[in-house]
C-alpha cells in the first residue's frame, strides 16, 4: 500500500465533512453569526498556513499562501469580522499546535498534508452552502473558489 494511500485513511478517521457544523453549513442551517465567528476565529489557523510550507522549505507555495490570508479576509469582512485571535479553547488548541508543527520541516509535512488533502473537498461543500443558502458576493467567496479547485498542493508534500 501506497504512503498517501495510508495517510489518507488515517485522515479520514477526521472528515471534516462529517462534523454537524459543516453539515450545518451545507444545509444553510448555520446561522451567519456563526460563520462569522468561525470567519473571525478560523482565520488565526489560515493565517499560519504560510508558515507550514515555509518550514517545510517551499517559500514560493508559503508566498502564494500568504496571498490567500487576503481571500480570507474578504469571506470575514463580508460577515462584518476581522481575523482575530482565538477565544474558543478548541482554537486556541489548534493554533498552539499548528504553530508547534509548523516549526519544524519534520512535522510540518504531515500537518501540511492533513489539512491540505481535505482543503479541496471541504472548500467545495463551504462554497456550494455559501452559494445556496447564504447570500454572499462573489468576491467573498473567492477563498473558497480558489481551494475547491486546489489539488496540486496535497501533491506537493
Amino acid at each position: 500500500m501506497h504512503l498517501d494511500t495510508l495517510l489518507d485513511e488515517s485522515i479520514s478517521r477526521w472528515d471534516l465533512l462529517e462534523s454537524r457544523f459543516y453539515q450545518a453549513w451545507s444545509e444553510g442551517c448555520l446561522p451567519r453569526e456563526a460563520l462569522a465567528t468561525y470567519a473571525h476565529e478560523y482565520g488565526a489557523f489560515i493565517s499560519l498556513i504560510p508558515k507550514g510550507w515555509k518550514s517545510h522549505g517551499d517559500e514560493k507555495i508559503a508566498q502564494e499562501e500568504r496571498s490567500h490570508i487576503d481571500l480570507w479576509l474578504e469571506f470575514a469582512r463580508h460577515l462584518g469580522v476581522d481575523i482575530g485571535h482565538p477565544k474558543i479553547p478548541a482554537v486556541k488548541e489548534l493554533i498552539t499546535t499548528a504553530e508547534e508543527l509548523f516549526s519544524d520541516a519534520t512535522t510540518s509535512l504531515g500537518a501540511l498534508y492533513a489539512f491540505e488533502a481535505q482543503q479541496p473537498r471541504t472548500a467545495a461543500s463551504k462554497l456550494r452552502g455559501l452559494k445556496d443558502h447564504y447570500n454572499f458576493t462573489a468576491k467573498a467567496c473567492e477563498y473558497f473558489v480558489l481551494h475547491s479547485q486546489d489539488e496540486h498542493e496535497p501533491a506537493l508534500l
